[in-house]
Protein backbone atom coordinates (compact mmCIF):
# COMPACT_ATOMS: atom_id res chain seq x y z
CA UNK A 1 0.00 0.00 0.00
CA UNK A 2 0.68 3.37 -0.43
CA UNK A 3 0.66 5.34 2.59
CA UNK A 4 1.69 9.42 3.28
CA UNK A 5 5.05 10.16 3.86
CA UNK A 6 6.10 10.72 7.79
CA UNK A 7 9.18 12.35 9.70
CA UNK A 8 10.99 10.78 11.07
CA UNK A 9 9.22 11.65 14.22
CA UNK A 10 5.81 10.66 13.17
CA UNK A 11 7.58 6.82 12.02
CA UNK A 12 8.80 6.43 15.50
CA UNK A 13 4.86 7.52 16.91
CA UNK A 14 3.11 5.80 14.38
CA UNK A 15 5.00 2.68 13.39
CA UNK A 16 7.56 1.95 16.17
CA UNK A 17 4.41 2.38 18.57
CA UNK A 18 6.47 5.42 20.62
CA UNK A 19 4.80 8.46 22.66
CA UNK A 20 5.11 12.01 21.83
CA UNK A 21 6.00 13.91 25.10
CA UNK A 22 2.84 15.39 26.93
CA UNK A 23 1.69 18.88 26.32
CA UNK A 24 3.83 19.05 23.64
CA UNK A 25 1.71 17.93 20.69
CA UNK A 26 -0.29 20.43 18.24
CA UNK A 27 -3.41 19.00 19.13
CA UNK A 28 -3.60 18.71 23.11
CA UNK A 29 -5.13 22.39 23.89
CA UNK A 30 -6.65 22.73 19.99
CA UNK A 31 -10.30 23.16 19.58
CA UNK A 32 -12.22 23.51 16.33
CA UNK A 33 -14.74 22.24 14.56
CA UNK A 34 -13.80 19.39 12.18
CA UNK A 35 -12.52 15.89 12.06
CA UNK A 36 -9.38 14.39 12.74
CA UNK A 37 -7.46 11.78 10.09
CA UNK A 38 -4.75 9.42 10.70
CA UNK A 39 -1.66 10.69 9.33
CA UNK A 40 -0.73 7.88 7.57
CA UNK A 41 -3.32 7.11 5.44
CA UNK A 42 -6.26 9.71 5.64
CA UNK A 43 -9.12 7.82 6.79
CA UNK A 44 -11.11 9.63 9.16
CA UNK A 45 -11.25 8.57 13.25
CA UNK A 46 -12.68 11.14 15.38
CA UNK A 47 -14.80 14.00 15.43
CA UNK A 48 -13.71 17.33 16.73
CA UNK A 49 -17.37 16.84 18.85
CA UNK A 50 -15.71 14.28 21.20
CA UNK A 51 -12.72 15.93 22.21
CA UNK A 52 -12.27 17.17 25.02
CA UNK A 53 -9.90 18.38 27.68
CA UNK A 54 -8.45 15.94 30.24
CA UNK A 55 -5.57 17.50 31.31
CA UNK A 56 -3.40 14.50 30.62
CA UNK A 57 -1.13 16.19 28.14
CA UNK A 58 -2.09 14.36 24.63
CA UNK A 59 -5.84 15.13 22.80
CA UNK A 60 -8.73 13.37 23.88
CA UNK A 61 -11.66 11.93 22.65
CA UNK A 62 -14.25 10.26 24.53
CA UNK A 63 -15.62 8.64 20.84
CA UNK A 64 -14.07 7.37 18.04
CA UNK A 65 -16.09 7.30 14.45
CA UNK A 66 -17.91 3.68 13.51
CA UNK A 67 -15.71 1.12 12.60
CA UNK A 68 -12.15 3.15 12.58
CA UNK A 69 -10.21 2.22 15.34
CA UNK A 70 -8.92 -0.91 16.42
CA UNK A 71 -8.54 -1.26 20.57
CA UNK A 72 -5.33 -4.30 21.14
CA UNK A 73 -4.28 -5.61 24.29
CA UNK A 74 -0.77 -3.51 24.67
CA UNK A 75 2.33 -5.41 25.00
CA UNK A 76 2.56 -4.01 28.71
CA UNK A 77 -0.89 -6.04 30.15
CA UNK A 78 -2.07 -2.88 31.34
CA UNK A 79 -3.60 -0.73 28.97
CA UNK A 80 -5.62 -1.15 25.33
CA UNK A 81 -3.63 0.10 22.31
CA UNK A 82 -5.62 2.09 19.60
CA UNK A 83 -4.36 1.77 16.05
CA UNK A 84 -5.87 3.36 13.05
CA UNK A 85 -8.40 0.09 11.61
CA UNK A 86 -7.51 0.99 8.61
CA UNK A 87 -4.02 0.62 8.20
CA UNK A 88 -2.70 -0.06 11.50
CA UNK A 89 -0.79 3.15 12.69
CA UNK A 90 -0.36 3.74 15.97
CA UNK A 91 -3.00 6.44 17.84
CA UNK A 92 -2.29 5.76 21.49
CA UNK A 93 -4.31 4.36 24.46
CA UNK A 94 -7.80 3.75 25.43
CA UNK A 95 -8.90 4.03 28.97
CA UNK A 96 -11.81 3.57 30.25
CA UNK A 97 -13.35 4.26 33.63
CA UNK A 98 -11.73 7.37 34.62
CA UNK A 99 -15.63 9.11 34.89
CA UNK A 100 -13.96 12.51 32.60
CA UNK A 101 -16.91 12.47 30.35
CA UNK A 102 -20.76 10.79 30.58
CA UNK A 103 -19.37 7.96 28.09
CA UNK A 104 -16.45 7.14 30.67
CA UNK A 105 -14.17 6.31 27.84
CA UNK A 106 -10.93 8.47 27.03
CA UNK A 107 -9.03 7.93 23.71
CA UNK A 108 -5.38 9.40 24.35
CA UNK A 109 -3.46 10.31 21.29
CA UNK A 110 -0.62 11.32 19.46
CA UNK A 111 -1.34 14.14 18.21
CA UNK A 112 2.05 12.74 15.81
CA UNK A 113 -0.20 10.05 14.78
CA UNK A 114 -3.60 12.38 13.47
CA UNK A 115 -4.06 15.19 11.44
CA UNK A 116 -6.85 18.07 11.65
CA UNK A 117 -9.16 18.81 8.50
CA UNK A 118 -11.37 21.76 9.50
CA UNK A 119 -15.23 21.60 8.42
CA UNK A 120 -14.99 24.10 5.63
CA UNK A 121 -12.08 21.67 4.03
CA UNK A 122 -12.75 18.98 2.18
CA UNK A 123 -11.43 15.83 3.42
CA UNK A 124 -8.15 13.91 1.50
CA UNK A 125 -8.78 11.25 -0.32
CA UNK A 126 -7.98 8.10 1.63
CA UNK A 127 -5.64 5.46 0.14
CA UNK A 128 -7.77 2.64 -0.25
CA UNK A 129 -9.92 5.25 -2.42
Amino acid sequence: MNYNKLTSEEEKVIVDKGTEYPFTGEYDGFYEDGTYICRRCNVPLFSSKSKFSSGCGWPSFDETLPYAVKRLPDPDGMRTEIECANCGAHLGHEFVGERLTDKNTRECVNSLSIRFISKEKELPKTIYE
